[in-house]
């Protein structure tokens, strides 16, 4: 059982920063995924960000490439993500989610990961 502990969040006005943190029990080895989750008020939950394994593949949604950069600290035991440039539109609940033994397909795929923390807020203001 892994549990996941975001922090980070709050509020920020538009074109600010924010890094949001996760904090693993026990964190990943060998083939997982990590990644970085977004549910905005009366939308569905999508994926941010994601990151593969200890050499640390990264994929991005298209809404936040080249803004938000996902990076990981394993001795540490922990996730980050790096969020600049931010816009109204990244106001959401963020959650970290972890895949220790990743079932197939895309890595934003919710179904695809085993253990969720409880999110954090982020709100950006205009």
């Amino acid at each position: 059982q892994v549990q996941l502990v975001e922090s980070g969040g709050g509020s920020v006005q538009a074109g600010g920063s924010l890094r949001l943190s996760c904090e693993a029990s026990e964190y990943p080895k060998g083939v997982y995924f990590m990644a970085w989750f977004r549910q905005a008020p009366g939308k569905e939950r999508e994926g941010v960000a994601a990151l593969y394994g200890r050499a640390g593949s990264t994929f991005y949604a298209d809404s936040v490439k080249d803004r938000f950069t996902i990076s990981q600290d394993p001795p540490k035991k922990t996730l980050y993500l790096q969020m600049d440039r931010l816009k109204p539109d990244d106001t959401a609940i963020y959650y970290c989610a972890a895949a220790p033994k990743p079932k197939g397909g895309h890595w934003a795929a919710q179904s695809k990961y085993e253990y969720w923390g409880q999110g954090t807020q982020v709100t950006v203001s205009s």
